[in-house]
């Protein structure tokens, strides 16, 4: 992957200190480490943002077999799971 572009951030001198020397103590170059950690960043906001997308799609489906008149009340769904409960512990 091309490197051409170049990054400029402001931050604490102190901050900074100490990530140069933990990058010096790991014999990394410290450009490599925020090249990592900029990937990790990328990668968990797209994870989460799918994650979001994929809960969003779920409540709406819900909300729509609802509407539809396909849902379970809670004190159904919780009865239903009461039973199922009962019969597993009857067979162990």
């Amino acid at each position: 992957m091309s490197k051409e572009a170049v990054f400029t951030m402001k931050l604490e001198p102190d901050l900074r200190a100490e990530f140069i020397a933990e990058a010096e103590a790991a014999h990394r170059p410290a450009s490599q480490i925020l090249r990592e950690l900029m990937r990790e960043f990328v990668q968990r906001q797209r994870d989460a943002r799918e994650y979001d997308d994929f809960l969003r799609a779920k409540v709406e489906a819900g909300r729509v077999s609802m509407r539809a008149g396909r849902g379970k009340t809670n004190d159904k769904v919780e009865a239903e799971f009461l039973a199922r409960r009962a019969s597993v512990a009857s067979k162990a």
